[in-house]
């Protein structure tokens, strides 16, 4: 007997994808990587590497290194520059039919309305992301300071045509829900609630830390958790916008923790590492899932954990 599935189509901010599993930015490459691992026309969108308005070479290596609850990583932002992946990875995207969030990330304003201006008129574009964390840019945070946060946005949404989403990328913390408010005050279309957390190991033999000079952070399996509250968190508040949740994604049981939590679509980083098609098998997993809950969608779990928790506590 063939065991029932449900229908992955999603709505993200007004933009219709085949299923709700994307990828996370800066963790499939250029796409090429995937490819032979992965029927990218499956994916609800890829999102790229995050671009700077010139190119940056990246950290040293080692870049990545293992521990027990993921991977610490530090890239140091590697990225061709606007430029440069307009010209020669968003057109081998768009050739693939594939969906692209293009990741931005600016110094000052004036980089950020440029950023927008070249992205958003560029065809193949999806979707923009604004990553305000100030890691890939070399700048100050700005997604933990809602007023900073507000202006990014505000000069992206401005320059970014309104038929192009644009995702304000947040990190999980106290400020989180009073940032959330404020990127959508200014126009964010939606957010994308995840990140990498701060860390650091040192190795026992040498003394000195497992990655050096930059500023680390930790992704997998262990901040899953995380990601789970932070979404739950925003989905509370501003239960309209749509979220796509990030962080430690394995499984389609992961996936679909956080579209309980209230995230319309999920993204996949790390798993990408070990299991290059992992999108094509969470993607599986997750409609088998919601099916065996007599869920026919993935619209229809979304922020359902919010009411299984208030039936609790009524």
């Amino acid at each position: 007997m063939t065991r029932p599935t449900a229908d992955l189509g999603t709505d993200l901010a007004g933009v219709t994808l085949p299923s709700p599993v994307l990828t996370a930015a800066g963790c499939g490459g250029t796409g090429r990587e995937l490819e032979p691992y992965l029927d990218l026309s499956r994916l609800g969108a890829f999102t790229t590497r995050t671009l700077t308005l010139d190119r940056r070479p990246g950290a040293p290596t080692p870049r990545l290194v293992a521990t027990p609850g993921g991977v610490l990583s530090d890239t140091g932002g590697q990225n061709p520059g606007i430029q440069g992946f307009l010209a020669a990875e968003l057109p081998w995207l768009a050739q693939q039919g594939v969906r692209t969030i293009v990741s931005l990330a600016g110094l000052t304003l004036a980089e950020w309305a440029e950023l927008a201006r070249h992205a958003g008129a560029a065809p193949g574009v999806t979707a923009v992301e604004v990553e305000l964390s100030g890691r890939y840019a070399g700048g100050p945070s700005l997604d933990l300071e809602p007023f900073g946060a507000a202006k990014a946005v505000h000069v992206v949404r401005r320059e970014v045509p309104r038929g192009v989403p644009v995702l304000a990328k947040l990190t999980p913390g106290s400020q989180l829900v009073d940032v959330a408010r404020a990127v959508v005050k200014e126009g964010a279309d939606g957010l994308v609630v995840g990140h990498g957390v701060p860390a650091l190991a040192f190795d026992p033999v040498t003394l000195t830390p497992l990655l050096g000079g930059g500023s680390p952070s930790l992704s997998g399996p262990a901040v899953l958790p995380v990601a789970v509250r932070a979404v739950a968190e925003v989905h509370a508040a501003l239960p309209g916008v749509p979220v796509v949740g990030a962080g430690g994604v394995r499984t389609g049981a992961d996936a679909l923790q956080l579209l309980l939590a209230g995230a319309a679509a999920v993204a996949v980083g790390t798993a990408l590492l070990a299991d290059p098609g992992a999108p094509d098998r969470i993607a599986d997993e997750l409609a088998g899932l919601l099916a065996e809950h007599d869920l026919t969608r993935p619209a229809d779990a979304v922020g359902l954990g919010h009411t299984v928790l208030e039936g609790e506590h009524a």
